[in-house]
């Protein structure tokens, strides 16, 4: 979705990007959370994922039951045939994935009642074996599949299925214990339609969700610290820190749709936090398209920003940087030794440069290089970019920094979880384009810290690679860079691989 924006003025801007950047002061990972903080909970589980592996490893079940019991019984009888049993597990299988869908046993509330799944498993696996037996019947080849391994596979399947809910019994007890079950929701906005929320979800058993908290930049005089129960934590700017240290799955702006300028405002403030927000629409009389809501248990809310990366494409881009990461690292090895002894004898210091950056939700890590510039004169910050012809620059780091080697000990970043190999490169903590810092030239230049950053990305591919000391740069940059969050796909990551050798021939901006 684009940018919402609004007619403020310079000066109300200004302030906004100055209280934000303060906001985004973070200690370093690792620190421990000032009084009164919350530690940061862990992820939560995804639902979609959930169900979804349900799914599989009942398939797998089912089939590898079947299998079992054709080879502990069926295999070596002089009148065995496979291909009827193909058959058989290739019906069985599509059979039920239909009954147990139907059957209402991934609904993820019943996932969680034991007993009652149980239920539901018996009556469907028997209700799949049963319409096996019928099929059979009336295509007349009954004959050719032997009785006692339909009982076999029947007994087998049906244990696997119930041991299977039951180590799903006390997963589910352990995520519960660890608030992984529920949606961590903020709401914005402590007046009436706030308390409105407050009560819907209160009084909404599936809604399944922990509020903790409510933000509103009014003061006490017109929203209470005490809002039927629940804390008023602060203002907006309180919320970007908030977020950065405790783990936030929802907000939701609890406000009137009348109230457009103030709305815009918070939302072109809090889009750049990795996390979905909505608008509560329950107060007013306007009724949108069902497919306009999403929800939240059953309360309604209107959908306004997803997060980026979610459910199995979190996955399939966790194991593509972790798969791609070691296969690279095997692969260069050799250069990467070689790299570290030519830099030991071109000059004195270490051969790996450590860094602060700020990653995924702007939270800071410690980004690996191979030093490029005189130990002596080396700046931790970069507050100063390097420039072209740069005295600092040694003699292999000017070849390593015009052919991005010099980046290449950042693998080890992608499989500590800090990095991915393709997204918005990491910037420095200081640097500047102009006299400026870059989050004081471009509003909501921290959205490209929803996802985590990568070796080499959109913008790079794209000709904006090395020296970023002016605003039209920075700006390009992160246009791309918001181009490729919002429009991520493995398909666009191994297009970025591809290309990137290609646009390393170019040493332009590279110094």
């Amino acid at each position: 979705m684009t940018t919402p924006r609004s007619d403020l003025t310079d000066r109300a801007a200004a302030e906004r990007a100055k209280a934000d950047r303060a906001a985004h002061e973070l200690r370093p990972t690792g620190v421990a959370p000032a009084p009164g903080e919350r530690p940061r909970a862990q992820a939560p589980i995804s639902r979609k994922v959930v169900v979804g592996t349900i799914r599989f490893m009942d398939v797998v079940i089912a089939v590898s039951s079947g299998v079992a019991a054709y080879y502990f019984y069926v295999v070596g009888r002089p009148d065995a045939r496979v291909d009827p049993y193909i058959t058989a597990f290739a019906i069985h299988t599509l059979l039920l994935i239909n009954i147990f869908q139907f059957s209402r046993m991934y609904q993820f509330e019943g996932l969680r009642q034991f007993f009652q799944q149980v239920g539901r498993v018996f009556l469907a696996w028997t209700s799949v074996f049963g319409l096996m037996i019928v099929l059979a019947f009336l295509a007349k080849v009954s004959d050719q599949y032997s009785r006692f391994w339909l009982v076999i596979w029947f007994s087998f399947g049906l244990f696997g299925l119930v041991l299977f809910r039951v180590i799903l019994r006390f997963a589910f007890r352990k995520w519960r214990r660890e608030g992984r079950l529920q949606q961590r929701v903020v709401i914005v906005g402590g007046g009436e339609h706030g308390r409105f929320l407050l009560n819907a979800l209160r009084n909404d058993p599936e809604a399944d969700a922990e509020v903790l908290g409510i933000f509103d930049d009014r003061g006490p005089r017109r929203v209470p610290d005490d809002i039927d129960g629940y804390q008023k934590l602060g203002s907006i700017s309180d919320l970007l820190v908030f977020a950065r240290t405790n783990r936030i799955d929802l907000i939701v702006v609890a406000l009137p749709l009348v109230a457009e300028k103030r709305m815009l405002e918070i939302l072109q403030r809090l889009w750049v936090l990795p996390v979905d927000i909505r608008l509560s629409p329950q107060t007013t009389s306007i009724r949108f398209a069902p497919q306009a809501y999403s929800y939240l248990g059953n309360v309604p809310c209107l959908k306004v920003f997803d997060k980026p990366l979610t459910d199995w494409d979190s996955i399939a881009k966790a194991v593509e940087d972790r798969v791609l990461a070691s296969l690279i690292l095997l692969f260069i090895a050799p250069l990467l030794i070689t790299i570290a002894i030519a830099i030991k004898l071109d000059s004195r210091g270490p051969v790996i440069f450590r860094q602060q950056r700020r990653g995924f939700n702007n939270q800071l890590f410690e980004l690996y290089k191979f030093r490029t510039l005189r130990h002596e004169l080396r700046d931790d910050n970069a507050a100063k970019l390097v420039t072209k012809n740069d005295n600092r620059v040694t003699r292999v780091g000017a070849f390593l920094r015009k052919s991005s080697l010099d980046e290449l000990p950042q693998f080890f970043n992608v499989l500590k979880g800090d990095m991915s190999v393709v997204g918005p490169r990491p910037h420095a903590m200081m640097a500047k384009a102009g006299e400026q810092l870059y989050e004081e030239v471009v509003t909501g230049y921290f959205a490209r810290h929803r996802v985590k950053p990568g070796l080499t990305g959109w913008a790079q591919i794209n000709g904006w690679r090395g020296e970023t000391d002016t605003a039209e740069k920075l700006m390009r940059r992160l246009e791309f860079d918001l181009y490729y969050i919002e429009n991520w796909s493995l398909w666009l990551d191994l297009k970025i691989l591809l290309l990137t050798p290609f646009a390393l021939s170019s040493t332009k901006n590279a110094y």
